[in-house]
């Protein structure tokens, strides 16, 4: 049996650790933060203020203005975060956002409405294209073709801050 030094006993206890160290700051290409633009129609993925990628979207059938009240066909405003992956989504696969917020249940009690929930950035699901290209047509969510979802799908994580303006 050979015997190990005393040098390399060391050097393997203190190098050992990071063999399997797995940076806390995430993945270098995975985004720490989504931005929409609904007036552009623009999602864009950021990771450190750097944008690593941006899509065409489409909104919901009228999407001017915050989002009041449940069935208005307007995407929402404000800071939420993502709340969950959907694999088995209507709409091929789905990231769901966190609306209402507190600040949009408040709003919507003021003016005694129902808010709304199930809003998501999702596929087309077998939807033509064509409307896609075209039209908004979700009820408020932000749509993007499947061959994008599932790469948004694959790079953002549930946690992921998602700003939309107007």
């Amino acid at each position: 049996m050979k015997k190990i030094s005393k040098r390399r006993f060391f050097l393997f206890s203190i190098l050992f650790p990071f063999i399997f160290f797995k940076p806390s700051w995430g993945h270098p290409k995975k985004p720490n933060l989504l931005v929409v633009w609904k007036k552009k129609r623009v999602l864009a993925l950021y990771r450190n203020s750097k944008v690593i990628k941006a899509y065409r979207i489409r909104l919901g059938f009228s999407p001017q203005g915050q989002k009041e009240k449940e069935g208005d066909g307007k995407t929402p405003e404000g800071k939420y975060y993502i709340t969950h992956k959907n694999p088995n989504s209507k709409f091929y696969l789905s990231l769901g956002i966190n609306f209402p917020n507190q600040s949009d249940k408040k709003r919507a009690l003021q003016r005694g409405l129902n808010p709304g929930s199930d809003i998501f950035i999702h596929g087309l699901g077998k939807k033509n294209i064509l409307l896609h290209y075209f039209f908004d047509w979700t009820e408020g969510c932000i749509a993007v073709t499947n061959k994008e979802i599932e790469e948004i799908y694959g790079l953002v994580e549930p946690g992921t801050i998602i700003y939309i303006y107007a």
